[in-house]
């Protein structure tokens, strides 16, 4: 969740670190800061809670340097104060220290290292820092303090180091959390995103986990943690830093709702030609060859898996199970004797994802990475990967990265039906229906004003909602509510319509908002009915229903596509009824309390 940058042999560093710290806001953060050293005996550590415009209105004009670190922190060991953001310092003022991840035994190694130091934060971060000073007191070198205490660490992390005494380098570290270095003409850059640098280059070296490098201006030496010698070459990341700009919009959110028709488009562009599904052939060899399907995800993406289940079921024949990693990765269940994963994940960096991924090869199972970032962790460390093309998602609440995930797993359910030879899959045509979500959402979009108004109606005071639906339009409920709640704060559940007489509908009272959400011919008259009872007994109904199913009183018409793939227009509905509850309420949509936008410490 924190977010970590850093560079060296820029003249204008200070403001690189800042433009790095605000393309990671998205993250989720509390509190930020920056170290710059100008290698002439100069140097400068500024923190501040809140915003990194707090920050940048306590940088004063002085702030210079060539080389620095920065950060910016999501509260995991302490509170959000001033001593617990980062940089943080050790006590004789040599070593500044920047940390994403969570070390577990942090507790235990200040006990038995530092019981005579003096802390001045609550972080388990400090306790590293402090452990490189002592180290290195003890008349251990900088690199060799940095690897004695990265070797007695337990936990998660991604560090930046920087030695006051000698600045011509920077020292990073790296396990479980992502981080990557940038690689610039005559300067160097470390981040933990690669949006964070994009403006400064688009050359990037992945580290792997337990690797340690020495950054210079001219150099990246990076070695494993027993002091072997890696080489590795940079790639290219292929995003404009334009991209991640807001535009005219006021919110990223909105504007990244107004990409998804395009999404569609890309991705249909993307994966097939002359209407068939194009996909690599091993992988496509890979996952005939499965006895089993097993989802990997979190969160959005948990709720795209849902939808992907009865895509492939139905389109390719095969047995497929939907986990949550954060459960999965403790307790696993039977599996059959061919099973294939597949890792479902927006930024490719979830922890609780990769933790399961880790697992799956030691087994020696074959896996599958769908992702947003195709330079990511799990995009590296799985069989195979395939990218969504949604471009960059900045906003907290994910949109299009949902909608890009069900329509590629459309793709790769009917590409995989037809290598096996099913029926169904011949008779889907994928291409045609997601041309039809492309303009279906179009028309959804365009109703913003409509929505607004349904909003403000609904959810303008309440403290708690429902969302109703069966088959798919139950997951699509599961995943509106989740779009209203993060971002207004309305206490929103998503129900299996069926479910109400078994227990739910107690808590029904005068006008609470129930959306009910109706596209499946099977079930559409019996959740009408489920709305109607709830409507009884006092709840404010908004009936969200397929052309097909609609009736004259209906709020909302959704346009026909097949039922699998319904998901990807009503969540257009869903989507903007949270956007403009919170935007009404007058709140940061963007970035709402409490949430980062990439999970990287379980």
């Amino acid at each position: 969740m924190c977010g970590i940058v850093g560079v060296i042999g820029k003249t204008d560093a200070t403001a690189v670190l800042l433009g790095g710290l605000k393309r990671l806001e998205y993250r989720g953060y509390d509190s930020a800061g920056v170290y710059v050293n100008d290698q002439a005996g100069h140097d400068h550590l500024v923190k501040a809670v809140g915003k990194i415009a707090a920050l940048e209105a306590a940088i004063g004009p002085d702030v210079q340097g060539v080389m620095g670190i920065g950060h910016t922190r999501w509260a995991t060991n302490g509170k959000p104060t001033e001593a617990n953001a980062h940089p943080h310092v050790s006590n004789d003022e040599r070593f500044y220290l920047v940390h994403n991840g969570v070390i577990t035994n942090a507790a235990a190694l200040r006990a038995e290292y530092l019981s005579d130091v003096t802390f001045a934060s609550d972080t388990d971060t400090e306790v590293v820092v402090q452990l490189v000073a002592a180290f290195a007191r003890a008349g251990e070198a900088t690199k060799a303090a940095f690897r004695h205490a990265l070797q007695l660490l337990d936990g998660s992390y991604a560090f930046a180091l920087v030695d006051r005494l000698d600045p011509t380098a920077l020292y990073i570290a790296k396990n479980k959390s992502p981080l990557l270095i940038g690689k610039g003409a005559g300067f160097n850059v470390v981040a933990s995103d690669a949006l964070a640098m994009l403006d400064q280059t688009d050359q990037f070296v992945a580290l792997n986990d337990e690797e340690i490098v020495t950054l210079t201006k001219t150099a990246i030496q990076i070695e494993t943690l027993a002091g072997d010698p890696v080489t590795r070459e940079p790639f290219t990341v292929h995003l404009d830093a334009h991209d991640t700009g807001k535009g005219t919009y006021e919110y990223y959110m909105l504007k990244e709702i107004d990409e998804q028709p395009a999404v569609m488009r890309r991705l249909v562009a993307t994966y097939t030609k002359d209407g068939a599904v194009q996909l690599p052939a091993a992988l496509l060899k890979a996952l005939a060859g499965a006895s089993q399907l097993v989802i990997v995800a979190a969160g959005t993406s948990y709720h795209a898996g849902l939808v992907g289940r009865g895509l492939f079921e139905s389109l390719a024949g095969i047995p497929t199970s939907v986990e949550l990693a954060s459960e999965y990765g403790y307790h696993q269940g039977l599996l059959t004797a061919k099973p294939f994963f597949i890792f479902l994940t927006q930024s490719g960096e979830t922890a609780d994802i990769r933790q399961v991924l880790v697992q799956v090869k030691a087994k020696g199972y074959p896996s599958l990475t769908i992702t947003n970032v195709g330079s990511s962790t799990l995009a590296r460390e799985a069989d195979y990967a395939l990218e969504l093309h949604a471009g960059p998602e900045i906003a907290v609440a994910s949109t299009k990265a949902y909608t890009a995930q069900v329509a590629l797993q459309a793709l790769v359910a009917k590409g995989l039906g037809v290598a096996l030879g099913q029926p169904a899959a011949a008779a889907f045509d994928v291409v045609h229906q997601l041309g039809l979500a492309a303009a279906g959402q179009q028309a959804l979009i365009d109703q913003k004003s409509r929505l607004h108004e349904l909003a403000r109606d609904l959810f303008a005071t309440t403290r708690n909602a429902f969302y109703i639906g069966r088959g798919t339009d139950y997951y699509i409920s599961l995943e509106a509510a989740l779009k209203l709640k993060e971002i207004s704060y309305v206490q929103a559940e998503g129900f299996a319509a069926g479910e109400l007489k078994h227990g739910t509908i107690a808590l029904i009272e005068q006008d609470t908002p129930v959306v009910a959400i109706i596209t499946d011919p099977a079930t559409a008259a019996h959740t009408r009915s489920n709305a109607e009872e709830a409507a009884a007994r006092g709840a404010k109904v908004l009936f969200i229903a397929a052309e097909s199913e609609a009736e004259p009183s209906d709020q909302l018409i959704i346009p026909d596509i097949d039922p699998r793939l319904s998901p990807l227009l009503t969540i257009i509905p869903g989507q903007l009824l949270g956007y403009y509850t919170s935007y009404d309420r007058g709140y940061d949509v963007d970035k709402p309390r409490n949430l980062a936008k990439s999970v990287t410490v379980e």
